[in-house]
């Protein structure tokens, strides 16, 4: 008797913790209201477009809407920490740049919430590169060029100039971290956003950087860029005919540009996986496909929350010693 009345106090009081607080024990039920998509990042970038790609395909799955949320500012971290105080029962989630997870720790003296607590990872949804591009006036034609005439520019005291969409964006990062790699120096010239970064590179008021490979490819195929090397270990399937900067003489060199779904931390396991193979799904939708396609991005291979923790960690520490070796901070 004694055994049954424990067991029957045990079983009461977690009901009565899941009651209080909000949150579900399992999955059953889940989900039976609007869900919300936070996305740290203005909408019509590639991560809203992302965004709202996979909120189409789970509101259909899931039989709910999924209201995109846009919450702007701060490289990301005042999307990211909306997610990360979310009550953590499934209907809060984020897609967030991996960037805010793996280089912004660095980046700021402080950032609100704890890139490895505060979230439970739930999938890399989609990974694109970066082209490192030159305006024709620049007389060079390769990633080795490249780096020679900007040792020789360093050389006279007149180190070459590069332009981004803003401190601490990924065009910004890549170029910092491959400076870092092949020994040159350079000056940022940062933008207030790529867009008007394009604008002043195409018109040769800025003359080189690492840009989105997407965004480019009208630019480079009309000859108004050239195309000299991309960031990741692959070449684009947009751009066949520039090759990788791995392959142009720099073999350990790679940076991707990553969507990461997240969960606040805390959210029940049964729920995050139920979300994860639903997200799974709709990753092997042919639409799905061609649209990242067309956009450069491809589906990501990284699967498990285990997975896609060390695959963070690992990149937040390599952006880590970029960061401190050039001292770059934003506080």
């Amino acid at each position: 008797m004694n055994i049954q009345r424990s067991l029957h106090l045990a079983t009461a009081l977690i009901v009565n913790v899941a009651l209080w607080s909000g949150v579900p024990a399992s999955a059953e039920g889940y989900p039976n209201r609007l869900i919300k998509l936070v996305v740290p990042f203005g909408a019509g970038g590639p991560t809203d477009i992302v965004a709202r790609a996979i909120a189409d395909k789970l509101s259909v799955s899931l039989k709910q809407p999924i209201l995109v949320e846009n919450r702007a500012g701060v490289g990301g971290n005042i999307g990211a920490e909306v997610i990360a105080k979310a009550v953590p029962d499934g209907y809060t989630l984020g897609l967030v740049l991996d960037s805010t997870l793996t280089a912004n720790p660095s980046l700021y003296k402080k950032v609100p919430f704890d890139p490895d607590g505060s979230f439970r990872p739930i999938s890399i949804v989609s990974a694109t590169g970066m082209m490192l591009v030159v305006h024709p006036s620049v007389p060079i034609d390769s990633v080795r060029n490249f780096v020679a005439y900007a040792k020789a520019a360093a050389g006279r005291n007149e180190p070459i100039t590069y332009a981004s969409g803003g401190t601490g964006t990924p065009g910004h990062l890549t170029m910092e971290r491959f400076r870092l790699h092949a020994g040159f120096e350079a000056v940022h010239v940062p933008y207030r956003g790529n867009a008007p970064m394009v604008v002043d590179l195409v018109a040769g008021q800025v003359k080189m950087g690492f840009v989105t490979t997407a965004g480019m490819m009208e630019h480079v195929q009309a000859g108004r860029l050239k195309g000299l090397g991309v960031s990741r270990i692959t070449r684009s399937p947009l751009a066949p005919e520039v090759p990788t900067v791995a392959e142009s003489g720099y073999p350990d060199f790679r940076v991707d540009a990553y969507n990461v779904l997240l969960a606040p931390a805390g959210i029940p396991e049964p729920i995050a996986a139920l979300i994860e193979r639903e997200v799974q799904i709709a990753l092997k939708d042919p639409s799905i496909i061609e649209r990242f396609r067309a956009m450069d991005m491809t589906i990501s291979d990284v699967l498990g929350a285990d997975n896609v923790r060390a695959r963070l960690r690992a990149d937040r520490a390599e952006w880590a010693k970029v960061i401190t070796a050039f001292g770059m901070r934003l506080d």
